[in-house]
């Protein structure tokens, strides 16, 4: 934002070498005051009333006003001195009075004074050349005002940016064309050692890897930024090169540091909203209490753990939750799918690259999960799926606590707990050749095996009432619960998908469902995978004998009674028949059959 005005106070010094300019060349006293019509220079008798104040409605003070150059050629009897208040004892000859004007505003008023008949003819024997010489002189102090206004507002710029660069929570400085320094922020002081002294000098001085050849071929390239590996002292990791330009030419670089240590820390902080406790686990059950209570013993514990269970069970919850209630709880939680990642991939997913690892490659390589994982613990979901070649180079890394990047000339320590888990039979597979023996004994010192949602049917209503409170709230629905006979048909079904299948379930019933519970259990049957019409049949009369007092009915009329419910509900939608049926668990043709017979109308 630019700045509208300054106090010339702050220029005196140029202000007063004008002043002793002008005194040189006409011989004659020169007083300047300020917009308060406070001398801030002068020569001669003003020397020593610097600091003093001209009161009343003097000629400077007119010429301040009116923004124009006065003569006054007997100040005694002058009309423009009238109102001055010394008037009648006034000591001097002549006097010239001009304005400082910058933007059509003015900053103060240069005084000429003679105070004998000598000095009175030097000042007015050539008034036009004396004007256009003295307001000369006032466009070189107005030439001083914009200077100090630009050099202001140039400083307002760089304490903002400064304020920025120290905003910015790792490494940053800014670099002239000439790759010298310009500006740093506090953490690049502190990361390299330095202080102010170093500004103006070259990048390479203070930083002795940096590579002013690769720099200023970056700068003849095409690209606005680019990325660089670096080692120093402790530190190791990359930098990042931005090029500034000014009226299209390249005119500075912002480079900012990216340590390894650093970017571990961002993952971690990243990842603690993720955390979970055994609390956090849903369940009463039998079976799931006995594994809650395995789970917080393995967790005392930093030896390695398989979790076994079927798709769907909550393995990786499990995890967490160990990994919070153990001595690693601060660390961090590094998960990874190793079925979801082909093996080529995969290794350098976990063991991370060097730079020029192979084609492609980032430049400065890449961290590796194990890396990030240090101090914490790593879950390798789907285990089974993981190649021969990579389960040796995970032996490796179990047997020696360290591990080689790809492409990598040196091995690096770690220290991280691993939890495993799959859904498949690791022991048929050591039996078939396709998963190592050694690894496997290696990886299963604590084994804990999830039971599966047909193992723990006691613990769906409590699962069912977590879920509804959850997708009715991400829904914007006022489902609020469900009924006892969608309870007893949750119960009957088998769920070969587990939780995450009655996650589904109970997610597509909220959507369907237009009042505060769910209780069409055709509703809940329709996305059941395996269902047998027994399960159909014996909710059915179960929820008949809900009410001894309720009136009993013929199976077609309750049939009846569904069918005209499907139709009513889905009659807006575009296609009602093909939903009401869906819901209804029957085919089209079936639907309009049993239409016909309850002589229900065809909209």
């Amino acid at each position: 934002m630019p700045i509208e005005r300054i106090n010339i106070d702050c220029i005196q010094d140029e202000i007063e070498k004008v002043a002793q300019a002008i005194s040189l060349v006409l011989d004659i006293d020169v007083t300047i005051v300020n917009d308060d019509m406070v001398r801030i220079a002068g020569t001669g008798v003003y020397k020593d009333k610097l600091g003093q104040k001209i009161e009343g409605m003097s000629a400077f003070k007119k010429s301040y006003r009116e923004k124009k150059t006065l003569i006054i050629d007997n100040p005694k009897v002058s009309d423009l001195c009238r109102d001055c208040y010394r008037l009648g004892n006034c000591m001097e000859e002549a006097e010239v009075c001009c304005p400082i004007i910058l933007d059509n505003q003015c900053y103060g008023v240069i005084g000429l004074i003679a105070f004998d008949q000598v000095q009175k003819t030097k000042l007015l024997s050539s008034r036009d050349e004396l004007i256009q010489f003295i307001e000369k002189m006032a466009d070189l102090i107005s030439g001083n005002i914009r200077a100090e206004i630009k050099s202001s507002e140039y400083n307002i710029e760089r304490e903002k940016i400064a304020q920025v660069l120290n905003s910015i929570d790792r490494p940053v400085v800014s670099l002239d064309e000439m790759a010298r320094i310009d500006s740093f922020n506090y953490k690049f002081s502190k990361m390299f050692s330095v202080g102010p002294d170093v500004q103006g000098r070259s990048i390479k001085e203070t930083l002795e890897f940096f590579d002013l050849e690769t720099l200023f071929d970056f700068k003849k390239s095409d690209r606005n930024s680019d990325k660089f590996y670096y080692e120093y002292k402790a530190y190791r990791g990359i930098y990042s090169i931005a090029k500034i330009r000014y009226g299209g030419v390249v005119s500075g670089y912002v480079i900012d540091f990216i340590d390894n240590k650093e970017a571990i820390q961002t993952y971690n902080r990243m990842n603690v909203d993720h955390r979970m406790t055994i609390d956090d686990i849903i369940g009463k059950s039998r079976a799931i209490m006995d594994v809650k209570r395995d789970a917080l013993n393995a967790a005392k514990s930093t030896s390695t753990i398989l979790i076994t269970g079927q798709s769907g069970t909550g393995k990786e919850m499990f995890a967490r939750a160990t990994h919070s209630h153990s001595d690693r709880s601060d660390g961090p939680f590094v998960t990874i799918n190793c079925a979801a990642i082909p093996g080529e991939l995969l290794e350098s997913e976990l063991f991370g690259y060097d730079e020029g690892a192979f084609t492609g490659a980032k430049k400065g390589g890449k961290l590796g999960l194990f890396e990030i994982a240090n101090k914490g613990t790593i879950f390798l979901d789907e285990i089974g799926d993981m190649s021969l070649h990579l389960q040796a180079k995970l032996l490796r890394v179990l047997q020696e606590k360290e591990i080689h990047k790809v492409g990598g000339g040196k091995n690096i320590k770690v220290d991280v707990r691993i939890i495993s888990a799959t859904n498949k039979n690791l022991a048929d597979m050591v039996a078939e050749g396709m998963f190592r023996e050694d690894l496997y004994y290696r990886l299963n010192v604590i084994p804990i095996s999830i039971p599966s949602l047909e193992e723990r049917k006691d613990d769906i209503p409590l699962l069912v009432d977590r879920m509804i409170d959850v997708y009715s709230h991400n829904l914007g629905k006022e489902v609020r619960s469900v009924s006892d006979r969608v309870i007893a048909a949750l119960k009957e079904y088998s769920w070969p998908g587990n939780i995450r299948e009655l996650q589904n379930v109970i997610e597509y019933s909220i959507n369907m469902t237009n009042g505060s519970i769910i209780d069409d259990v055709n509703l809940v049957y329709s996305r059941f995978r395996k269902i047998g019409p027994q399960v159909m049949e014996k909710t059915r009369v179960d929820s008949q004998e809900e009410d001894q007092d309720m009136e009993i009915r013929t199976i077609e009329s309750l049939e009846e009674d569904q069918i005209r419910k499907a139709l009513r509900k889905y009659k807006d939608y575009k296609k009602d028949k093909d939903l009401a049926a869906k819901a209804l668990g029957i085919s089209r043709a079936t639907l309009y059959r049993k239409m016909d017979k309850y002589s229900i109308e065809v909209d």
